[in-house]
């Protein structure tokens, strides 16, 4: 289904895939958010700077922004110009369901989460591959044709093989240093809370671990990624929590591997984030 409005910048998918077409004209500066899907973002015109889990990247007209599931993002538009994007939401099951063997339609997303880097900047026959292939897929949305539904599926998964062609023939793409800024401590300071989840952790102990003062880091944290510290750190262990939980792992254990020290704080944490409780959600 193609909009041409305002979507829910949280957003809800309820299918395999939707399409918004989108145009600002107010500046507009949201929260740090995230999403259960996976989403591909294409400027079309305006100037608009993206923050994903603390890299800043400035987006060209139809560069592409792959944002994974889970991660914290947020955007900042400048009002002198009207910002027009192509956005893609991508459901999991649905790309899982359309994977080859040893082929995931998503290894994109993964691929950009693991460098750390979620930008794709193309040029001259690239891009007009994915001019041609974002117009097909809009005209099969809109039409009502026999076989406009198969038809769209079809293109959209044509433009995942693209994306994935491209991503591993580009793996270099922080070789162009105008496209992104990145503060080189703070985005330690992220892979170490990722990779220590289960871990006590804390201001304290990340200012000893990276030799910063806990008044530059608590400021310099909120600055880059938009949370504080704690912040951060809770929405991260919810996070992890819910993908173990829709894997079937048992809720205490699955909160106890998030890091959670005490179930009762999981649990109204949980609820207080989900809006729903920790088995309605699985």
């Amino acid at each position: 289904m193609t909009e041409y409005s305002n979507a829910d910048k949280r957003g809800y998918l309820d299918q395999g895939f939707r399409l918004f077409h989108l145009k600002d004209t107010l500046a507009q500066k949201l929260q740090p958010h995230y999403h259960e899907f996976d989403k591909i973002i294409l400027p079309l015109g305006g100037r608009v700077t993206y923050v994903v889990e603390g890299v800043a990247y400035f987006l060209k007209p139809w560069d592409m922004l792959l944002v994974q599931h889970n991660l914290i993002h947020r955007v900042a538009i400048d009002p002198e110009e009207p910002y027009e994007r192509i956005v893609i939401w991508l459901g999991r099951e649905w790309m899982a369901s359309r994977s080859d063997p040893g082929e995931p339609l998503d290894a994109c997303f993964e691929t950009a989460r693991r460098q750390g880097f979620h930008l794709l900047r193309t040029d001259g026959d690239r891009r007009l591959f994915y001019m041609q292939k974002i117009q097909q897929l809009e005209e099969a949305l809109r039409s009502t044709e026999f076989g406009a539904g198969r038809m769209a599926d079809t293109l959209c998964q044509q433009l995942l093989i693209g994306v994935n062609r491209d991503m591993l023939r580009y793996p270099t793409a922080r070789e162009e240093r105008d496209s992104y800024r990145v503060d080189p401590k703070m985005e330690e300071v992220l892979r170490y809370i990722a990779a220590h989840l289960e871990e006590p952790l804390s201001v304290d102990l990340l200012a000893r671990e990276f030799y910063l003062s806990r008044y530059y880091l608590m400021h310099r944290f909120k600055a880059v990624t938009g949370y504080t510290v704690h912040q951060y750190i809770s929405q991260k262990r919810l996070l992890r929590a819910g993908e173990l939980i829709r894997e079937g792992v048992p809720v205490m254990k699955a909160a106890e591997q998030a890091g959670f020290r005490e179930y009762s704080t999981f649990l109204r944490a949980f609820q207080n984030t989900f809006r729903m409780s920790p088995r309605e959600f699985r």
